[in-house]
């Protein structure tokens, strides 16, 4: 359950990953994984912008090149999946529906990658809903986006934090997730796993500790390692996490003593709020996550669509371009921005 990382310089999800690192393993790259994905039709810019509470978070501007500028276009913000950063399917994403003409912004989460916030590798589910809204202000300055037509997509777990910002800001017209996690729900699995107030108490001791000098512990999150008896979880996510398929340095490990804050996280609470603005779940229908996308789907109102793509699983929807439906995602968005 823990481990104790051992770089306290760059901790996991600290070092830069905006290349693929040749020096790891290649990994799967079947069904056309293409993570590194840029465009000759999209300009890519690095931008910085502030959440509510005067935080800076980093991010990428996606603009097609041959964008008319004279008149004002929809944008989508894409948030990355749980403890990896934009250039971890964010990037990929985004450019994709730049391609198909919408103005993107991909982003790290506060505490990751190369955006602000101190101790590294929080976790912040209130603060990480926060950003979607973040994005949603810095798209408003701009002069080529039309401030009414804001839609968002959320990988993993930001589809968790993209459906509970979606509850109190009424910018964000049109959500769509893919392979959708409820961290909450997970943390909550996890904690009941161990029994009685075993995540808690360990939690609690180990904020003691820090307290005193000691280094932090980082838990969950991607093995650095992996054998023959690793469970299929662990490997799926080893392929992209620890491989040239996604990564370029280590990401995914939170910190132990915020990780508990996922405890009190509801996102799906209250999801029938979100109505009438639509909602998109696409999820691998071999995914070990599609749970959450029926379970989001049945607490929705109208309108709202689960769409499970065959023969996928929950990383594969991440960056094997032959499976991921953006056809699906640029119909889903032109429709419902137009």
């Amino acid at each position: 359950m823990m481990r104790k990382e051992a770089n306290p310089v760059y901790p996991a999800g600290q070092a830069n990953v905006a290349h693929r690192n040749p020096q790891l393993p290649t990994g799967d790259q079947s069904q056309g994984a293409d993570n590194w994905y840029t465009s000759s039709q999209v300009v890519q810019t690095p931008v910085t912008f502030k959440n509510l509470y005067n935080m800076d978070l980093a991010g990428n501007l996606f603009v097609p090149k041959n964008l008319d500028e004279t008149v004002t276009h929809p944008a989508i913000i894409v948030g990355a999946p749980n403890g990896a950063v934009k250039e971890q399917s964010a990037n990929l994403y985004a450019t994709k529906l730049a391609e198909a003409g919408f103005i993107t912004l991909s982003f790290d989460q506060v505490f990751w990658g190369d955006s602000a916030g101190s101790p590294r590798n929080a976790m912040a589910p209130d603060l990480y809903s926060d950003s979607f809204s973040a994005g949603a202000d810095y798209l408003t300055t701009l002069a080529t986006v039309d401030d009414t037509k804001i839609g968002v997509l959320g990988i993993c777990a930001s589809g968790s934090f993209a459906l509970n910002q979606a509850k109190v800001d009424t910018r964000l017209k049109a959500i769509a997730t893919v392979s959708l996690t409820d961290m909450g729900a997970v943390a909550r699995g996890m904690r009941d796993a161990m029994g009685d107030h075993t995540m808690v108490d360990q939690a609690a001791t180990q904020r003691t500790k820090e307290m005193a000098g000691a280094d932090p512990l980082y838990t969950s999150g991607t093995p650095e390692e992996i054998g023959p008896d690793s469970d299929a979880f662990s490997k799926e996510f080893y392929d992209f996490y620890r491989t040239q398929r996604g990564a370029g340095n280590t990401t995914t490990q939170p910190t132990l003593t915020s990780f508990v804050k996922l405890l009190n996280f509801y996102s799906l609470s209250d999801i029938e709020t979100v109505a009438p603005r639509p909602l998109l779940f696409i999820a691998g229908e071999d995914a070990i996550s599609l749970g959450f996308s029926k379970d989001a789907y049945t607490a929705a109102a109208e309108p709202k669509e689960l769409y499970q793509v065959p023969y996928a699983g929950h990383v594969d929807l991440y960056d094997r371009t032959e499976l991921i439906p953006f056809a699906k995602l640029t119909t889903f968005f032109t429709d419902n921005l137009s």
